[in-house]
């Protein structure tokens, strides 16, 4: 009896809206778009984390990366500025003793990769590609979890002896080994012929993964041991006599020669700004994320000594940049979400609005009822049910709007979204809710008319 006393007043709110679509379609509207607000920020929230936190395993957990950076002299010519001669200071740069040294005199380092980086040309049955080639460790793999699909790492003979083998990226094997296994292959890098040992495992990477935190892509990579690089392909520390030669010939007015790092390819052409360092980076992964802040003070302290108190290198600890990115990021979805929410209220305040307007217009309905019988709870649960359903078929529309849009907005501006579960209940609990909170009032004012009054009216 009780349940179909109630179905009743919901049916008869049921009725009234049927018989007002536009009135509460347009009564809806700011539910709708309140809610697709709510999903379609909260989806643009969770799609920013869950790329940071794509982008933390890239770099790879507590790494340091070191890099080489330019610096200058007081004034170029061994002065202080102030006329008085100061000896002029020289460091070699980033170097293969520079790593161990960090082995040896940083307690807290769990693994270590230098790393070399050339522009090559790739070269098999006449097919010619543009490669990195990269000179590592094996611990690289490690350091920026990497995962081998095919294959093996280099072996201690291979990585001592700086033998000529690789492992390839997975756009090496798809564009020179489509319909064959590339293990125990050759291919020509430089003048150098590679034997491939290993196929890295295929990773998305994100456009907003800048080289700045230390990550890359490895797809179009060719890496091999380190001893490799440095014996048969380039090795910036040594210095080439006809490399010496010009640049006696270029020598400026001072007499100061300017001499350029070790050979380039003959392929390839000669670097108008040189890297002097005999590594391009090195990347150092601390034991625990706490030590992370200390390690890099103390690894920028000992190369300084190192390199003569210059500063031409650059220390960065990627995980702790992205942690911040990440937790400024938080704070940006929180306020979208705020900004969001509040359409959701202003929705609200506009059922509101439209209910107190419909209980003046419909006295005599009321004034009709309470005289057949209905008492308050009926006159209430009437109004409350209107103003519900009202929301809540808003609430219905705007997740489905909420899920298209945060489609689009992938589509149309390369953004990642997540639309999750949580966000769905959460948009559509807020849509009921707003339609029975803010529905109340007008159902307790419809429900206090008095019915002479309302029938006279």
């Amino acid at each position: 009896m009780f349940i179909k006393r109630y179905l009743h007043d919901i049916l008869i709110a049921v009725e009234a809206i049927i018989a007002n679509r536009l009135k509460s379609i347009l009564t809806a509207l700011g539910i709708i778009f309140g809610v697709a607000a709510v999903i379609s920020m909260m989806a643009i929230g969770n799609g920013a984390e869950q790329e940071i936190l794509e982008q933390i395993k890239l770099v790879g957990v507590n790494n340091i990366v070191i890099t080489p950076s330019t610096y200058s002299l007081s004034d170029g010519t061994g002065g202080d500025g102030n006329g008085q001669a100061t000896a002029k200071k020289f460091s070699k740069g980033l170097t293969l003793h520079d790593v161990e040294a960090i082995k040896k005199i940083v307690p807290t380092v769990e693994r270590i990769s230098p790393v070399i980086s050339f522009n090559y040309s790739a070269l098999l049955n006449g097919i010619s590609k543009p490669v990195v080639l990269e000179g590592i460790e094996n611990h690289y793999f490690d350091l920026f979890n990497m995962q081998l699909a095919e294959g093996k790492r280099f072996n201690a003979t291979q990585a001592e002896k700086g033998l000529p083998v690789c492992v390839v990226g997975n756009n090496i094997k798809e564009q020179f080994f489509r319909q064959q296994n590339p293990i125990g292959k050759y291919i020509k890098c430089g003048q150098i012929w590679l034997k491939i040992i290993g196929v890295v495992e295929r990773r998305d990477f994100t456009a907003s993964a800048s080289d700045e935190l230390g990550i890359s892509s490895s797809d179009n990579k060719i890496f091999i041991p380190v001893q490799t690089m440095l014996m048969r392909f380039k090795n910036r520390s040594l210095i080439r006599a006809d490399e010496v030669l010009s640049a006696n010939k270029n020598a400026n007015g001072n007499g100061m020669v300017i001499i350029y790092g070790g050979p380039a390819p003959k392929e390839d052409p000669v670097d108008t700004d040189p890297n002097l360092n005999q590594l391009d980076k090195i990347v150092v992964q601390i034991k625990e994320t706490e030590q992370l802040n200390g390690s890099a003070t103390l690894i920028k302290r000992m190369l300084l000594r190192r390199h003569s108190d210059l500063y031409d290198f650059e220390v960065t600890i990627p995980e702790l940049l992205l942690k911040q990115q990440q937790k400024t990021k938080k704070i940006f979805n929180i306020v979208l979400g705020v900004i969001a929410g509040i359409s959701l209220v202003v929705g609200g305040i506009g059922i509101m609005n439209i209910m107190l307007a419909s209980v003046l217009e419909r006295i005599r309905e009321i004034g009709v009822r309470q005289a057949l019988g209905a008492k308050q709870k009926d006159i209430i649960a009437q109004f409350l049910s209107e103003s519900t359903l009202i929301s809540l078929t808003g609430g219905i529309i705007g997740i489905i709007l909420g899920v298209v849009l945060s489609q689009i907005i992938t589509a149309m501006f390369d953004i990642k979204t997540i639309v999750s579960a949580f966000s769905i209940f959460i948009a559509f609990g807020v849509s009921v809710g707003v339609g029975i909170i803010f529905g109340y009032l007008p159902a307790k004012r419809a429900a206090a008319n008095d019915p002479v009054v309302s029938l006279r009216s």
